[in-house]
């Protein structure tokens, strides 16, 4: 018997001939600019997505000038792009060696890597809540940051912050930080693990458009989200969602403050580049009821779409995909544990592709399977939103 993801419902001929005549709309065919030439062909300006509302710096640290700048002063709620300062925070003046207590490590690693609640409601509740960003603000001269509004006292992820704010905070640490402060927070941001602590699948945005070296702090809220997309491999340890001080949505009956606390909110932040070359910020907010792979599929293409010096773009094609729950498997084949699970409807990039386990839909069977090298592993071409069982503009795996 095959292992195949579990679908949302029946696919039947009707349905799936609908899903083919509508591939040619979802399939993204211009692929990604070589080493070579990726910064030439590196579109000049943002491409938003309808519907989404963004803001966009990305500054060239070889330069010292900015090479994108949309809406770059406007406030979003920060969600979890905030632990950045939590993190700072707790390691300012404890020079000059700066050391970090091993209970406290235990807690900031996996804050700054997996994006750990746990971890910031402590911070948050210990260091003195919204006085916390006061500080911060008053020492890196930051212009667009506040704390949560009023009514909000326990919810970090309310902060208000800016992309041009958020560039500011990766040049202090890049450029002023005392280097064990720089290296602490740079190297757990270069160890960004894809499944964050409650599973939520964080390799968007930059990690998605730009081959390594980056590093990564990335952000969201949104009830329209789902709970965690891939912990249920084993990849991460679940958390369960929560309240509070976290990055919910605004209670019932409390009205939205400066910064909006309803739409669904999806950031990407972090560096691009040999030496962080570029800094970039890309916070965004998504209609309301927007699923977590449309959300995540529209800010990977939006951050595609932007100059970012230094960045080197993955080769491949893009395309989407389809069902739920949708299986990385580390060869073509369903013998094995995934690796992780696609969100969504999200689109992925494909490397290549070989023929492999046939799998079956019935009355539909597909035995190709398309390589996903962000992801390092294989999914059944059968899940992809294409009208063939091999994709026409793919090459071969190597081997096959």
């Amino acid at each position: 018997m095959y292992r195949i993801t579990r679908l949302r419902g029946t696919v039947g001929p009707v349905w799936r001939t609908l899903l083919a005549s509508a591939a040619a709309l979802l399939i993204l065919t211009s692929g990604a600019a070589t080493p070579a030439t990726a910064a030439a062909q590196a579109p000049a300006a943002a491409q938003i997505p309808d519907g989404v509302t963004a803001g966009v710096a990305v500054f060239d640290r070889q330069t010292g000038t900015f090479t994108e700048q949309v809406n770059a002063a406007a406030p979003f709620r920060s969600a979890s792009v905030v632990k950045l300062l939590l993190a700072l925070d707790f390691l300012w003046n404890r020079g000059p060696s700066y050391p970090i207590p091993a209970a406290d490590r235990a807690r900031l690693d996996p804050m700054l890597r997996s994006s750990d609640d746990d971890a910031a409601d402590y911070y948050w509740s210990n260091y003195g809540g919204s006085a916390i960003i006061d500080r911060m603000v008053s020492r890196l001269g930051l212009t667009d940051t506040a704390g949560p509004p009023a009514g909000y006292p326990g919810y970090w992820g309310y902060t208000a912050l800016s992309a041009r704010d958020t560039v500011k905070i990766y040049r202090y640490i890049l450029d002023t930080a005392p280097a064990p402060v720089r290296d602490f927070v740079m190297g757990n941001l270069r160890q960004s693990t894809r499944c964050a602590s409650d599973d939520f699948d964080q390799h968007f945005g930059i990690a998605g458009a730009f081959d390594r070296p980056w590093a990564v702090k990335q952000g969201w809220a949104g009830s329209s989200f789902p709970e965690g997309t891939c912990g249920s491999t084993g990849t991460a340890a679940a958390t369960p969602a929560t309240t509070g001080a976290r990055t919910a949505d605004a209670p019932e009956g409390r009205a939205a403050a400066a910064v909006d606390l309803t739409r669904p909110a999806l950031h990407s932040t972090g560096t691009v580049g040999t030496g962080d070359r570029s800094i970039v910020a890309v916070l965004t907010l998504h209609p309301v009821g927007t699923s977590y792979g449309k959300a995540y599929t529209d800010i990977g293409r939006l951050t595609r779409s932007l100059n970012v010096p230094g960045g080197v773009r993955p080769t491949g094609k893009w395309y989407g995909t389809w069902s739920e729950h949708v299986n990385v498997r580390r060869d073509p084949s369903t013998a094995n544990p995934p690796m992780t699970q696609l969100p969504a409807g999200v689109e992925v990039l494909v490397g290549c592709q070989k023929k492999g386990q046939t799998v079956s839909v019935p009355p539909y069977t597909n035995e190709w399977w398309a390589y996903l090298p962000q992801y390092g592993g294989y999914i059944s071409n059968i899940y992809i939103s294409s009208p063939d069982n091999r994709l026409p503009d793919v090459p071969d795996c190597a081997g096959s």
